[in-house]
């Protein structure tokens, strides 16, 4: 084999409770992973030198590329020269909430290790998934998924979202260092996987029990984030929320002329838009 072309999925938080900080400075969670059909396409080709480049001029100068990242962290752990030439079109926002960049982390190191016959466990790939980063674990399991921990404990669930969801990203960028900075650990009421489990799309009852810590203080700080919301609401939404750290919200609907009005209206807007129904 010399050459590979992977697909890189994006995810949705659906819940995001910051149960507590932990000594070793990250936060315990929890969380619900949920995958979308959004993608972004890596070409992997075996070259005579390691070469990167992107449809996403951002990428093509970023030193912290994680898809680099993956690639050094595999040559450290094999002690192999892996010389490759990569090609990433982005189509996931970067910086979104959405994992794209945990995403191109994971199957990066998927995408090497069958590429170059490495033989490594699955096992070993989830551990240096989580070198790279917390969540970069779960695009490396099965989903839909409950998470713990750091994100890295997952557990697979069986549920599936029988509506349609609209994506909306304005295009703002959120640290995810500063909303952890802001955020204020608690351990919440209800189990989250209990809530989804038991009331599988009731969203009447989502609304009241299915929150994103992250959600007043990112929405306070951002008033546009705050009025994308209420948009969200307004325009026939039947549960929004935001996922991740922000600054993406999305939508589920039930009325597809409902979420078409919805969606013309953030393209008009100049915003990231994606619809996606159920499969």
């Amino acid at each position: 084999m010399k050459e590979i072309s992977i697909k890189s999925i994006a995810k949705i938080n659906i819940g995001l409770n910051i149960v507590s900080k932990r000594e070793d400075g990250y936060h315990n969670l929890e969380t619900i992973f949920y995958p979308l059909q959004l993608h972004d396409l890596i070409y992997f080709k075996k070259s005579n030198h390691f070469s990167i480049s992107s449809n996403s001029d951002l990428l093509n100068s970023e030193k912290t590329n994680l898809v680099i990242k993956a690639v050094e962290i595999m040559e450290k752990f094999t002690g192999e020269k892996l010389s490759v030439e990569i090609f990433l079109d982005k189509k996931i926002p970067i910086g979104a909430g959405l994992g794209g960049g945990s995403s191109n982390a994971a199957f990066t190191l998927k995408a090497l290790s069958e590429l170059f016959d490495l033989k490594i466990s699955d096992n070993q790939l989830r551990e240096l998934g989580l070198r790279l980063g917390s969540d970069v674990p779960l695009f490396l399991h099965e989903l839909p998924a409950y998470a713990e921990s750091r994100g890295e404990k997952l557990r697979k669930i069986d549920f599936r979202i029988t509506d349609h969801l609209l994506i909306v990203n304005p295009k703002i960028h959120i640290s995810t260092k500063w909303a952890f900075s802001k955020i204020s650990p608690k351990k919440p009421d209800y189990n989250l996987v209990d809530i989804i489990e038991k009331y599988q799309n009731d969203y009447k009852v989502w609304k009241d029990f299915i929150k994103n810590d992250f959600e007043p203080i990112v929405t306070e700080e951002y008033n546009e984030l705050s009025e994308l919301r209420n948009s969200l609401i307004n325009l026939g939404s039947e549960f929004c929320i935001m996922t991740g750290s922000g600054s993406t919200f999305f939508g589920i609907y039930k009325d597809l002329n409902l979420l078409s009005k919805a969606k013309e209206f953030f393209e008009k807007k100049g915003y990231f838009v994606y619809s996606e129904s159920p499969t």
